[in-house]
């Protein structure tokens, strides 16, 4: 299994592959910082033109963003059920004992403006990047080495995790195991837990003295990333321009 593969990055095809990747992180982190610190609709919905606007030139399958959204929308579901209830204004409507109330609505609906803009955000400029490209990235910006080399583990063994783990609950079904809520299903389900547990000990010792016998020592090589170019410079000011507008517009509507 690849590494895109394991992580569902798709190949770049858009103009936002021409950008480096430190570029591109420098700008989620400023577009996102931006967009959480909005508090108008009218500012929040343009955040969210804005994010639909990268999303359309990176290219990204319509599929693969509605299934990344679709994770992220079930809370947001119990964000628009809870917030209505549970903070205090003027009541719009009773359901019963509860009160839904005019502030609950309106911050919910602004809360999920504005994750699902910041979201739309990251997918289109920083979801795209290979897993290599965006650890190399990180090390370049100064990010904690430590930090850098865990991210490139779990990069490397989230799909074979993903594989151990499927084979071990077919070899449950195999045996008879049927899912569902009774105390032996718990106790199976510890048990694949303890096993799975067991197993990635086994499998980092095994990978660590692997990598101490072929020199590691404590530090991944990275290749040298080329210098940033013109197309780098134009993101960094359009993405300055859009931070400049979206708080002039939050400030002033």
């Amino acid at each position: 299994m690849s590494l895109s593969s394991s992580l569902h990055v798709q190949r770049e095809t858009g103009l936002i592959e021409a950008l480096d990747p430190r570029s591109r992180l420098i700008g989620a982190a400023i577009l996102v910082g931006a967009i959480v610190s909005l508090h108008t609709f009218t500012a929040r919905f343009a955040a969210l033109g804005l994010a639909i606007a990268l999303v359309v030139a990176a290219r990204i399958e319509p599929r693969l963003i509605v299934r990344r959204l679709a994770h992220l929308e079930g809370f947001m579901i119990l964000l628009l059920i809870m917030l209505p209830l549970t903070v205090p204004g003027q009541p719009l409507a009773s359901l019963g004992p509860l009160t839904i109330s005019d502030r609950g609505v309106e911050r919910a609906f602004g809360v999920v403006l504005t994750v699902n803009a910041a979201a739309l955000c990251v997918f289109a400029l920083v979801g795209t990047l290979e897993p290599i490209r965006l650890g190399r990235a990180m090390a370049a910006l100064g990010v904690s080495e430590r930090f850098v080399r865990l991210f490139m583990f779990v990069v490397r063994y989230n799909g074979i995790f993903g594989v151990e783990i499927r084979r071990q609950f077919e070899s449950m079904r195999a045996r008879g195991f049927r899912a569902g809520v009774r105390r032996h299903a718990f106790r199976s389900y510890g048990n694949l837990a303890g096993m799975i547990l067991v197993r990635s000990i086994e499998r980092a010792e095994r990978v660590d003295e692997a990598m101490r016998c072929r020199g590691f020592s404590g530090r991944f090589p990275m290749r040298r990333i080329r210098p940033m170019t013109l197309a780098d410079g134009l993101f960094a000011a359009f993405a300055a321009l859009m931070v400049i507008m979206l708080i002039g517009l939050d400030r002033f509507a």
